[in-house]
């Protein structure tokens, strides 16, 4: 498993987010707190909330093109 740390400012980020994650068979989760969603359900991550850390879950060890895809979502 591999996890980052995500943030998303508005909307419109976490629609391409989504987009993107979809085109990859792997199996994702997003945790904040107590709630884990499927990192590819738009309402589920809406649900977590905008300007909040995030942490995606990747159930996958050979993913480094899905990071370098979501990079910009990336955060330290």
């Amino acid at each position: 498993m591999n996890r980052k740390t995500v943030m998303f400012s508005n909307p419109d980020e976490v629609m391409n987010f989504v987009k993107t994650v979809e085109r990859y068979p792997y199996d994702m989760d997003v945790k904040r707190g107590k709630s884990i969603v499927d990192a590819k359900s738009l309402l589920g991550l809406l649900n977590l909330g905008l300007n909040r850390k995030i942490e995606l879950r990747v159930y996958e060890e050979e993913c480094q093109e899905l990071f370098r895809n979501i990079e910009q979502y990336v955060v330290a």
